[in-house]
């Protein structure tokens, strides 16, 4: 199975995709045991039944055939078009062809990553996802992420990251807010901006 990547036009300029998920493969568990099953009792018919019970049945399981294989086919595409993405500013879940369903959640407002996997999901890699927000969402379930641990420490990862960043920023400011203050300073004891130029100029700066 091909995995399709996330639409850029999702992405805004100054982010970074970090992590672009399609569900687990369990996902396919429920159709492809189905149709599994229903081939394998049409070959039981056909090798023991025959007559007219053999073609009554034979008719059955070949519609039952169809119904599995579109419901394989329906699974494959939604899973195509089903994305859990992080990036360096917020969480994305894409999800539908026609409907469609989306949550954005941005970094700053994730409160707490939590992680659920059953001792069957623990040996495929499979798992849930519990993320805390603030606002109106409150908490959100992904199911079928692999490796639920991984990405419960990347997207911690993403969160420290995007403050450092903020934090920087804020540093950067205020040393250049201090450098422009001391250059106004200057041109005033220089006699070149007056007293009430250079309030007004420090008022600037600070607002």
């Amino acid at each position: 199975m091909r995995a399709v990547p996330i639409p850029p036009s999702l992405l805004n300029d100054y982010e970074t995709l970090e992590l672009d998920l399609h569900p687990h493969w369990w996902y396919f568990a429920g159709p492809v045991s189905a149709l599994g099953g229903s081939v394998i009792a049409s070959l039981v018919v056909l090798g023991v039944l025959d007559g007219d019970a053999e073609r009554i049945l034979g008719w059955i399981l070949l519609a039952v055939i169809v119904i599995c294989a579109l419901w394989t086919l329906v699974r494959y595409v939604t899973w195509v078009t089903t994305h859990f993405a992080v990036t360096s500013h917020r969480l994305i879940f894409r999800s539908g062809v026609l409907s469609k369903v989306g949550v954005e959640i941005p970094l700053e407002r994730v409160n707490n990553v939590n992680f659920h996997q059953t001792i069957f999901e623990r040996l495929i890699g499979a798992g849930d996802l519990l993320i805390e927000s603030a606002g109106s969402d409150g908490r959100q379930r992904f199911t079928d992420i692999r490796h639920p641990g991984r990405v419960q420490n990347l997207i911690h990862a993403q969160i420290e990251a995007k403050s450092d960043r903020r934090l920087a920023s804020t540093s950067e400011g205020a040393v250049d807010l201090a450098s422009q203050l001391e250059r106004l300073a200057a041109l005033r004891d220089r006699g070149v901006l007056t007293a009430e130029e250079f309030d007004a100029q420090k008022r600037r700066l600070l607002n």
